[in-house]
């Protein structure tokens, strides 16, 4: 269930190059199973944070640019949304 502070969506960076989703959802965190309700924006900001640490992660590619982006991303994400920021992200 939603409350009214949820249903406000803060907006997206205007540096945000990812997917913008029409609707949010619910996600695990991949470590716990922990779900986490999420909003459009939120849910294209949570696809693209993972994107980057998958890419990061899983591929000699390590630009600058991208740690930087996906360090942005985190922090936009912690302030839309600390709860989630916190069941999936901390």
């Amino acid at each position: 269930m939603m409350d009214t502070k949820e249903k406000v969506q803060k907006p997206l960076p205007k540096w945000f190059n990812g997917d913008v989703y029409p609707k949010g959802g619910t996600v695990e965190n991949i470590f716990t199973g922990e779900p986490a309700e999420l909003n459009a924006n939120e849910l294209s900001m949570y696809d693209f944070i993972m994107g980057c640490n998958m890419i990061l992660e899983r591929t000699n590619f390590a630009s600058q640019k991208l740690v930087n982006e996906m360090r942005k991303g985190i922090d936009w994400f912690r302030s839309a949304n600390p709860s989630a920021y916190m069941t999936l992200l901390d």
